[in-house]
């Protein structure tokens, strides 16, 4: 009844700026997606007095960014409405780089496209890209204009014109939309500032310590380094700020409806440049309530579900992915066709670090054999390491059924993996450790992380070996396992950690810098030397994705894990109607080995082909894998007879 009443008001706003072919693609997609729109509004506003204007005000939006959208992506819209989880095609391999470290600029970046193309990227998520302030800006994650880039990196035009180059070249543009706040320089903010009441309604603001300490008695310090608590004093406006993160950013007032009708205005200006997967950053904090930790709350959900039905109604090219390093239960909740449709796994990430710190692999099976299972309409978006830190992202469940204490294990890996603990092969740094609890994360470049860096110090050539071999397994998981995988630019060819961060004020201090060094180009001069490290962990990346590329067994494939009776061993099937794969992966320095019997009894044969090596395996007794080996086993249409 409410959408029978706004149709009217639309039609005559709308219909004549558009032709009447066009205008019934739209109305036909706001029949079909509206109840999922306006559901979530009616949760959290339908106790407001003007609720249905509010309602109206955000459908118009959406109508006006519609119209507004160019041809070429409503073209693409049409595509994509009939496949609309293309993002699960094996042919999507995922890269991320921050453009001014990676190329310099939007126009350098477009010289780097035969790079990206042989590397197989058809996904690239560039860093936050948008105008910050100078100086601290949480490495881009403070934005001060969503309509504006870093005027270092060039101009909007230029980065609207990159979109449309990617997307001609079969890349997908993923980019940053920071949703939970804005930069203190925020035109919003400022307004605030000046003493703006409608804008200091788009964020959380009080005019003293009563509600403040309220909502503190059930917070968690978030960077407890930067300040303690959630807010910041503004003695300009006498307010007391909330601020999650760091004092200069400032959390959005998600109960304001005017807060959602804004941003929904501004995502859907970034998929009106031709951004096709919109990363939503801290889902985990959009919403607050009076004693709650203001952690994961329903409404968070709600104001996910409400631009996810947005941005199908005006852009389904668009899908949305989720950031949210929060418990792994948790995290699953954020997924789902009508909310975002991608999502980050930091559950395999931490425990892959965690199977080569243990070389076991039973709390990463357990742990996948739970959680790892999501919508056919979804994917993970898989990876070693990202920008930020590594954080022990797993369940206590989890640690404690594989025979591990949570909190002491948890102190062991940032141990071993900062170098403290005896006979680590690990160069990564601490970040934030909390001096009371011993909790920390790590920061740190895969290969520093993953021991190439050491072993190079060292001039050990069996230990580069080992480093090598373990840069590749871990790299092996992520573009096997179900989702599309992720690779930091660098990884690729090993680059190790950059320390001259420690020399910049605005870096100091921050140990994540460490793993955002410059693109080292000259590197990629070896990347052809099947001798050197480069070359070795570069070729093997490159065979890792032609092998999901052209092999149906990874498109938009079951995985089922195994379990093969050895606990340093990870393995699992892919399996895509006839065509199936089995990944085993050694996470152990010595050689393993799997019973023959326990292959027969999983429907292999005696001879098989290890389609990453190019071997023919015979298996009559047992499979024997070298230290941290990975094997992918063709067991469908193409196994061996």
């Amino acid at each position: 009844m409410t959408l029978g009443r706004l149709r009217p008001r639309l039609e005559e706003r709308f219909a004549s700026r558009i032709d009447s072919v066009a205008w019934e693609s739209f109305t036909r997609r706001l029949d079909r997606h509206f109840a999922s729109l306006f559901e979530p509004l009616y949760g959290m506003y339908g106790g407001e007095y003007d609720f249905f204007y509010h309602v109206e005000t955000i459908v118009q939006t959406i109508a006006e960014m519609w119209v507004s959208r160019p041809q070429t992506l409503k073209g693409l819209d049409a595509l994509r409405e009939e496949d609309p989880t293309w993002f699960r095609s094996h042919r999507m391999v995922g890269a991320t780089c921050y453009v001014d470290l990676f190329a310099g600029g939007f126009a350098a970046l477009e010289d780097k496209l035969p790079y990206l193309k042989e590397l197989g990227v058809t996904y690239l998520h560039l860093m936050p890209v948008f105008r910050t302030p100078v100086g601290e800006d949480d490495g881009g994650y403070a934005v001060s204009d969503y309509r504006d880039v870093d005027p270092s990196l060039g101009t909007i035009q230029e980065l609207e014109h990159l979109a449309s180059l990617l997307r001609s070249h079969g890349i997908s543009l993923a980019l940053d939309f920071v949703l939970n706040h804005t930069s203190d320089e925020h035109p919003w903010a400022k307004e605030a500032l000046e003493g703006s009441e409608e804008r200091q309604a788009y964020y959380r603001m009080y005019p003293d310590r009563t509600l403040p300490d309220a909502y503190e008695a059930h917070l968690q310090d978030i960077f407890p380094d930067d300040h303690e608590g959630a807010f910041s004093f503004r003695p300009r406006i006498r307010r007391w700020v909330w601020t999650t993160f760091h004092t200069y950013q400032w959390d959005l007032n998600y109960s304001n409806p005017a807060v959602l009708r804004q941003m929904t205005e501004e995502m859907l200006f970034l998929a009106n440049l031709g951004v096709e997967v919109i990363r939503m950053d801290a889902v985990a904090f959009l919403w607050k309530e009076l004693g709650t930790n203001c952690q994961n709350l329903p409404h968070a959900h709600s104001v996910l579900r409400a631009l996810s039905a947005a941005a199908k109604i005006a852009a389904p090219t668009v899908a949305l992915k989720s950031e949210a390093i929060v418990h792994p239960d948790e995290v699953r909740k954020y997924i789902g066709a009508d909310e975002c449709q991608l999502s980050y796994n930091p559950q395999l990430m931490a425990l892959l670090w965690d199977a080569l710190a243990t070389r076991k692999t039973t709390s990463l099976r357990l742990a996948l054999e739970k959680r790892f299972d999501i919508d056919d309409d979804c994917a993970w978006v898989n990876y070693i390491r990202c920008h930020d830190d590594i954080g022990w992202a797993f369940s206590d469940e989890d640690v404690t059924a594989a025979g591990f204490d949570p909190r002491s294990h948890r102190r062991f890996l940032t141990h071993f993996y900062t170098g403290r603990h005896e006979g680590s092969f690990s160069r990564g740094l601490v970040f934030q450790e909390d001096p009371k609890t011993g909790d920390a994360r790590v920061s740190g470049m895969t290969a520093s992380l993953a021991g190439l860096e050491h072993a190079i110090e060292i001039e050990d050539p069996d230990e580069v070996e080992l480093a090598v071999r373990r840069i590749l397994l871990l790299h092996g998981v992520i573009i096997t396992i179900g989702g599309l995988p992720l690779i930091y630019l660098g990884d690729e060819i090993a680059m190790f950690n950059d320390y001259t961060y420690e020399s910049d004020t605005n870096k100091f201090g921050d140990s994540r810098w460490v793993h955002r060094p410059p693109f080292d180009w000259r590197r990629t001069q070896d990347r052809y030397n099947d001798e050197s490290p480069i070359g070795r962990v570069y070729q093997g990346i490159l065979r890792l994705v032609q092998v999901r590329t052209q092999d149906l067994a990874f498109d938009r494939a079951e995985t089922s894990l195994v379990n093969l009776g050895n606990e340093h061993v990870f393995s699992f099937f892919r399996n895509q109607g006839e065509h199936s794969a089995l990944v085993i992966g050694n996470f152990s320095e010595h050689p393993q080995s799997v019973e023959a019997k326990r292959l027969r009894s999983l429907g292999l044969r005696k001879t098989l082909v290890d389609m990453f090596a190019g071997d023919v395996i015979m298996a009559n007794r047992q499979l024997d894998l070298a230290p941290y080996q990975l094997m992918i086993l063709a067991t469908g249409r193409t196994q061996a007879v």
